[in-house]
């Protein structure tokens, strides 16, 4: 039996961008795990998919029930998505709130979320909190499954501008994000995705 597959998604688009970054620490932070587990660890890049806002003329809650996409992007998108079991949000916090992309990213499909289990790591001058908070609403509202632990990345001192203006994890950062209390977090993430896993493997309702 193949192993179940796990994204963890870059929804940062900008260009420089510190997201890819970011999500190659969280992915190297939990792989040892996850090779224990013999579950299969993916970077997955939103601006591969290059979405523009939703130009569908249908509603993604109707795909494939009654109705099917359309555009060439969007059945990209709703493939890569549809062939995981469970999701990594790594999301970026624009001026106290959610980025467009990420959020324009979820809202183009509905049904190839529903009841997966999914885990969100925000990064940001405060650590993304209020960015974290919007997603899991949302994310919760879709009826996947949300890992209560939301680990929140606070750049340090001037690596803000590192970040923005190269996208590159500053030094200060990166010793701060790969220390033993954001590592513990990361793989607490991990525990739940696996947990959440093993739920939906045991045949619990989505909307459980």
């Amino acid at each position: 039996m193949a192993n179940k597959r796990i994204a963890i998604i870059i929804t940062s688009v900008r260009t420089p961008r510190v997201g890819p970054s970011v999500a190659a620490l969280v992915k190297e932070a939990i792989e040892p795990a996850a090779t224990v587990a013999s579950l299969d660890l993916e970077i997955l890049d939103l601006a591969d998919f290059n979405l523009p806002l939703y130009d569908e003329t249908v509603i993604p809650a109707s795909v494939p029930a009654k109705a099917q996409f359309s555009h060439a992007h969007s059945i990209a998108w709703s493939a890569a998505i549809a062939s995981y079991d469970a999701y990594i949000f790594v999301i970026p916090e624009y001026n106290f709130g959610v980025s467009a992309a990420t959020k324009n990213a979820i809202d183009y499909l509905y049904n190839e979320w529903t009841g997966r289990p999914a885990a969100v790591v925000s990064y940001g001058i405060q650590g993304g909190k209020q960015a974290s908070e919007q997603v899991k609403t949302v994310l919760t509202g879709m009826k996947l499954r949300v890992a209560d632990t939301r680990p929140q990345l606070v750049f340090q001192g001037t690596d803000t501008f590192a970040a923005a203006g190269e996208g590159i994890i500053g030094d200060e950062s990166r010793s701060q994000w790969t220390g033993a209390e954001v590592k513990q977090q990361l793989l607490s993430v991990f525990d739940e995705i696996k947990e959440l896993l093993q739920v939906v493997a045991d045949g619990d309702s989505p909307s459980s």
